[in-house]
C-alpha cells in the first residue's frame, strides 16, 4: 500500500503557531522532505522532533520529486516543510505535488500559516477578491508581460519580494500601475512586525532614506470598477461604430446582441445604433 503525502504548515515567524497536528505528524512519517535542512533542524530541535530529513528545493526539484514518489509508492509517509509557512505556495512544493497526483499518491494538506493570507487580511485593503503573483519574474520580458496584467487587475494583488529588490519592483510597479494604495508587510507575526499603509508614490520617497530590511509581502490594490470602465469608454470612443461591432461579432456574438453590447459600451439607445447601421430603416 502507498503512502501518503503530507503538506506541513510551518510558522513564518512565531513558533507558538506551530499547530500540534503539525508536531505529531512530523514525529510519526517516516522521512521529513525540507526545503533547507540547516534551517528546518531548528524547528525540529524547539519541537523535540527526532524524524530523519532530506533535502528538497529549487535546485532538486524534479529528480528528488521522482525518487520520493519511489518513496511513497513502496509505503512510505513523507512530510514536506518549507523554511516557512505553507509548502507548494511559490515553493518547489508544487511540483512534488503534481508528481504523487500522477502516480497515484494520497496527499494530504495540514493547515497553518501563510504570509501571503496573513499579509492581505492586515493590509486594509479588499479581501473578498484578491489574487496571489509571488515573486515576480527576473527575465525582463516575463517581468514586463505580468507588470502589462496587473495593470487590468481589478482584484488586490499579492506579491513577495526581496528587500534588495524591493525599491526596483515599488518603482516598476509606480510606472506601470500608476498611482495606487499599498501596504507592505515584514517580520510577520514576530517582535518586529510591521505594516505599513501607504500609496506607491509615497512608499517609494519613505524609502529613499529608510533601508529595506527583512523579506516583504506587498498587497496592492486592484483598478477600481469605474477606473476601468472609464478606460473602456475611452477605447470606444477611438473606434467607429463598424469597429466596434465587429469586436464583437469576431467572437461570435450574432448582429442583434452585438448592437445591444454595443450601444451598452456607448451609453446609447439600441436604436440609434440601428439606425446608424442600417441608413435609418
Amino acid at each position: 500500500m502507498a503512502g501518503t503525502l503530507y503538506l506541513c504548515a510551518t510558522p513564518i515567524g512565531n513558533l507558538g503557531d506551530m499547530t500540534p497536528r503539525v508536531v505529531e505528524t512530523l514525529n510519526q512519517v517516516d522521512v521529513i522532505a525540507a526545503e533547507d535542512t540547516r534551517n528546518s533542524i531548528k524547528l525540529l530541535n524547539h519541537f523535540e522532533i527526532h524524524t530523519p530529513m532530506t533535502s528538497y528545493h529549487e535546485y532538486n526539484k524534479v529528480e528528488k520529486a521522482k525518487q520520493l514518489v519511489e518513496q511513497m509508492l513502496a509505503g512510505q509517509d513523507i512530510a514536506l516543510i518549507t523554511d516557512a509557512g505553507t509548502p507548494a505556495i511559490s515553493d518547489p512544493g508544487e511540483v512534488l505535488v503534481a508528481m504523487c497526483l500522477e502516480s497515484g499518491v494520497h496527499v494530504t494538506s495540514l493547515p497553518g500559516p501563510a504570509a501571503c493570507i496573513t499579509a492581505l487580511t492586515l493590509s486594509g485593503l479588499s479581501t473578498r477578491r484578491f489574487c496571489f503573483e509571488g515573486f515576480l519574474p527576473s527575465e525582463k520580458k516575463e517581468k514586463q508581460r505580468i507588470l502589462t496584467e496587473l495593470q487590468k487587475e481589478t482584484r488586490t494583488m499579492i506579491l513577495y519580494e526581496a528587500p534588495h529588490h524591493l525599491i526596483r519592483t515599488l518603482e516598476e510597479l509606480h510606472e506601470v500601475l500608476g498611482e495606487r494604495r499599498i501596504t507592505l508587510c515584514r517580520e510577520l507575526t514576530k517582535r518586529f512586525e510591521t505594516v505599513f499603509p501607504t500609496t506607491l508614490e509615497n512608499a517609494l520617497e519613505f524609502y529613499k532614506t529608510e533601508e529595506p530590511r527583512g523579506e516583504y509581502v506587498l498587497v496592492l490594490e486592484g483598478k477600481s470598477f469605474e477606473e476601468k470602465r472609464q478606460e473602456e469608454i475611452s477605447s470606444w470612443e477611438n473606434m467607429s461604430i463598424e469597429e466596434h461591432m465587429a469586436v464583437y461579432e469576431n467572437q461570435g456574438i450574432d448582429h442583434k446582441e452585438a448592437m445591444k453590447k454595443v450601444a451598452k459600451d456607448r451609453g446609447v439607445g439600441k436604436r440609434e445604433i440601428y439606425s446608424y447601421l442600417h441608413g435609418g430603416e
